[in-house]
């Protein structure tokens, strides 16, 4: 029964997908309005803060990379990483931010927090290219498995669905998820290899090390661009089977609390 509930809520949001286009643009039109720098912002987000940690971790604090260049080591798992945080950061509260649409239409929800999440995607194909240049400039080459790229790319997309869902839907019923957004996402930076290597975790620690999803993904990044080697498939498949978790329970958790949304905004 809940699995042909869930095939019924996707068949409902493919059918809105010309919605989810329409507002997926708007948001990134939004994004940039105005400004100066334009989509220039992408680039400038994750590049000042790979500027900032290579300083610190090169001239200041060493840290091993194997061989790579920290400024690459860091914007590897920098540009992935600022995909998950604009996502949640802009995710959560879109609902909220816009009580007027979903007090008055109907539509599927969800619409809103995939729209940010796919203006997200196109900041991330744009900060893209400067890793592309990066490659050049450091002379690192290109390794057969970097085929394994997508499926990191979906397994970093479902995840981010569903911790983007959970949060929308809690800041509706409890306006303190706005304040704890900040906190978790800052503490979960500390808590990834985004400016260190796994290899500084203790041994003992790294099964429940892992149990972060981002530590294997970001590990996994690093691995099939950088190194050419194929990520550990133990790290990656608890990532995977975690993001599966999440993106299952925070859609159904979403869809059922749908009802209730616009009394309570």
């Amino acid at each position: 029964m809940t699995e042909i509930k869930m095939l019924n809520n996707a068949r409902m949001l493919w059918q809105h997908r010309e919605l989810l286009w329409v507002w997926a643009s708007r948001e990134v039109r939004v994004r940039y309005k105005q400004s100066l720098l334009g989509a220039g912002w992408a680039i400038l987000q994750p590049l000042a803060l790979t500027v900032m940690f290579s300083l610190v971790f090169t001239f200041v604090v060493r840290v091993p990379t194997d061989g790579v260049p920290y400024p690459i080591f860091s914007y590897t798992a920098m540009l992935p990483w600022t995909f998950l945080v604009s996502s949640i950061s802009l995710g959560v509260p879109s609902l909220v931010n816009n009580m007027n649409l979903v007090t008055k239409i109907y539509f599927p929800r969800e619409v809103l927090p995939l729209a940010v999440m796919a203006a997200a995607g196109v900041d991330f194909l744009v900060a893209g290219l400067v890793f592309v240049g990066m490659m050049f400039w450091y002379r690192v080459p290109v390794h057969s498995t970097v085929l394994l790229l997508p499926l990191l790319l979906v397994i970093q997309v479902v995840l981010t669905f569903g911790i983007v869902l959970i949060g929308a839907a809690a800041l509706v019923f409890y306006r303190d998820v706005r304040f704890l957004v900040p906190l978790f996402l800052q503490l979960w930076l500390y808590a990834s290899p985004v400016i260190y290597p796994v290899s500084l975790i203790p041994p003992r620690w790294q099964n429940l090390y892992f149990l972060n999803p981002m530590a294997g993904l970001l590990e996994a990044y690093r691995a099939i661009l950088l190194y050419g080697r194929w990520p550990d498939w133990r790290s990656l498949a608890t990532a995977s089977l975690i993001a599966l978790l999440c993106g299952i329970v925070g859609y159904g958790w979403f869809k059922r609390l749908e009802a209730r949304f616009a009394d309570l905004i």
